[in-house]
């Protein structure tokens, strides 16, 4: 093979790679978002249907929390700022710190391998539709997001719910969650998050209600 020959493979070999490089940002993709450029699979597909889950939330006014770039840093929960997750019903990645802004909400933390998140996620769906509940936000993590949609459909869990990474996922990292799940937040509407200690694990309605109505009532304080 010709030097010029060699020379015309390197180069065609680079630009091949740089087309590749280049097709999220082409598609209007975030790169450095979990999961951005990630088809579903016939499996996931079949457990997103199979699990029914609601919406995830959206920033105020209707748009799409992924899509507001406009978005105020008044609009946006603090330590949430910035953090992506991929919402479990449909595969969609949402602006957290955005989406859950001007809303009081409980934010939980689970996993399909913790034995507690599997009695307690019941009990939050329960809660979740009960009336003058606040908004709830399952965040699935260190576990596989197929694995979750069949454990939430098994459950009868129908919650709005993200999946935040197999490993210490960005949502996680930024609460600085406890090792130990489940785990769960007040997040109130002016953006202060707190980890409910007590109780850890929620066995009742009326102990979500409690823990919700307490740290929203008084300003962050319970």
């Amino acid at each position: 093979m010709s030097r010029t020959a060699r020379w015309t493979l390197v180069l065609g070999a680079l630009v091949l790679a740089g087309i590749v490089a280049l097709l999220p940002v082409l598609r209007g993709e975030d790169p450095a978002a979990p999961g951005a450029s990630d088809a579903d699979s016939g499996e996931l597909a079949d457990a997103r249907q199979a699990a029914r889950l609601p919406d995830c939330p959206t920033a105020s006014g209707g748009s799409a929390a992924s899509d507001d770039p406009g978005a105020s840093d008044a609009a946006v929960v603090p330590k949430l700022r910035g953090v992506h997750a991929r919402c479990l019903a449909d595969g969609k990645r949402i602006d957290v710190g955005t989406a859950l802004a001007g809303r009081t909400t409980l934010v939980n933390l689970w996993a399909t391998w913790c034995g507690p998140c599997r009695e307690e996620l019941p009990v939050l769906a329960a809660y979740a539709a009960s009336d003058g509940a606040a908004d709830v936000l399952a965040v699935q993590v260190d576990s596989g997001e197929r694995e979750g949609l069949e454990l939430l459909a098994e459950l009868g869990v129908r919650l709005p719910a993200v999946h935040d990474g197999e490993g210490r996922g960005p949502i996680r990292s930024a609460l600085r969650a406890p090792q130990a799940l489940p785990a769960s937040y007040v997040i109130t509407r002016g953006g202060q998050i707190h980890l409910i200690e007590n109780p850890r694990v929620f066995s009742r309605v009326e102990q979500v209600r409690k823990a919700v109505e307490a740290y929203a009532a008084n300003g962050g304080r319970p």
